[in-house]
């Protein structure tokens, strides 16, 4: 159980390189960026593996600068009533031109074009017939008229959409978790798959901008290729696991799969026939990393400073305007009657409730309860310990 009050000059941690332009946003004299702290207030990471790492009880929030949280472990960070936070979108703009950059070069055979181009090398003043002569080796296809399927449609896949529209693509997409705001940003142009199977068997050109969980992993498979049109290209910028690596090798060889274009090589993949292997570069821009970096450290300075949650991953999100008073920011169980609980306590002290929101996200809640009226600071350990000592509070800050 993690107690904890805000003190004056809180402790940032980060476990990569941060951008500049993210750290500027903790402000001297109330923040203190400290890599070599043990037990720092919060967190800022990137591609760290934090599985094996030992979080302090000090720790109140974790913020991956990214979309990805696979690195993080969640479970137990909420467990011990830390919220973690991502970035989603700050990057959405770089993977999009990534994917779009890809799918026109592979489609016009401009990787290998390329590369075959270098072995001309020496070749003097020979290279330019050399050049005519084998150039039609790599004759390609336009992407004007052809179908591009978009599996997922957050904040990259319908950027992705809407871009290919303008380059004259029919676009279908499947998403059945698709948010409101994603909705009204999306294109009336985008076909609506009704299954995924729908999109497999209609696309030219497919690109997947989903997460992987349980039901994503390996969804890429003997089964699903056997769907698609022969000689699509599938486009991966997500998670390598989406893809299952000897099926996607046999069909390759095959012919079935004409390209495969993915942010993720290893040895098999490497290994593969037709696959364009990119070294993780989807986010890989300054502006990227500066837009994710910053958009993580003011979620983490919004959080700590007045206990709003926006764009958690474990966490509910929940924010209340704050005017300066006291605060109480309580984690715990989304049980019966915590909230009265809490409200009873906060009563005890003889202080009223100016404002007050309540959110669940599955199992657990957050609640946040701003006083009316002056409150004696001598009395805020003691407020804490009476409301951490309700059954089922993870843990209370009073800000």
């Amino acid at each position: 159980m993690n107690t904890t009050t805000l003190e004056k000059v809180q402790t940032i941690k980060t476990l990569n390189n941060i951008a500049d332009s993210g750290l500027k946003v903790f402000q001297k004299g109330q923040f203190a960026i400290d890599n070599d702290c043990e037990n720092p207030d919060a967190i800022l990471v990137r591609s760290f593996n934090m599985h094996t790492l030992e979080i302090g009880d000090k720790v109140k929030a974790i913020a991956r600068a990214g979309a990805g949280v696979n690195n993080i472990p969640v479970t137990q960070c909420t467990d011990q009533g830390i919220v973690v936070f991502n970035t989603p979108g700050a990057n959405a703009n770089a993977v999009k031109e990534m994917v779009l950059t890809s799918l026109m070069a592979s489609s016009r055979n401009l990787f290998a074009g390329i590369a075959w181009t270098k072995t001309l090398e020496g070749e003097g003043a020979q290279i330019p017939k050399l050049v005519e002569a084998g150039k039609k080796q790599f004759v390609g296809k336009e992407i004007k008229g052809k179908t591009l399927g978009v599996i997922g449609l957050g904040a990259i896949g319908a950027l992705v959409a809407n871009d290919a529209l303008d380059l004259d693509m029919d676009v279908i997409g499947f998403d059945p978790f698709i948010s409101v705001d994603t909705a009204w940003n999306l294109s009336r142009n985008v076909q609506r798959a009704m299954t995924i199977e729908q999109l497999f068997a209609e696309s030219d050109y497919i690109t997947v901008h989903v997460p992987l969980t349980a039901d994503t992993k390996e969804m890429f498979n003997q089964a699903t290729f056997s769907l698609m049109k022969p000689g699509v290209h599938i486009l991966n910028f997500s998670r390598g696991e989406l893809v299952n690596e000897a099926d996607m090798a046999a069909a390759l060889e095959s012919g079935v799969v004409g390209k495969y274009i993915t942010d993720f090589p290893n040895e098999n993949v490497l290994k593969m026939k037709n696959v364009i292997p990119i070294p993780h570069l989807g986010a890989s821009t300054q502006e990227s990393e500066e837009n994710c970096a910053i958009m993580a450290a003011r979620q983490v300075k919004d959080f700590l400073e007045t206990g709003n949650i926006k764009n958690s991953v474990n966490f509910p999100n929940a924010s209340l305007p704050f005017t300066g008073k006291r605060r109480v920011a309580a984690f715990h169980h989304n049980v019966p009657n915590m909230v009265g609980q809490i409200t009873s306590a906060i009563s005890n002290y003889q202080l009223n409730i100016a404002d007050m929101v309540n959110r669940s996200r599955g199992d657990y809640a957050y609640t946040i309860i701003d006083i009316d009226n002056k409150v004696n600071g001598d009395i805020i350990p003691s407020l804490e310990e009476k409301i951490k000592q309700i059954a089922g509070i993870v843990n209370v800050r009073v800000i």
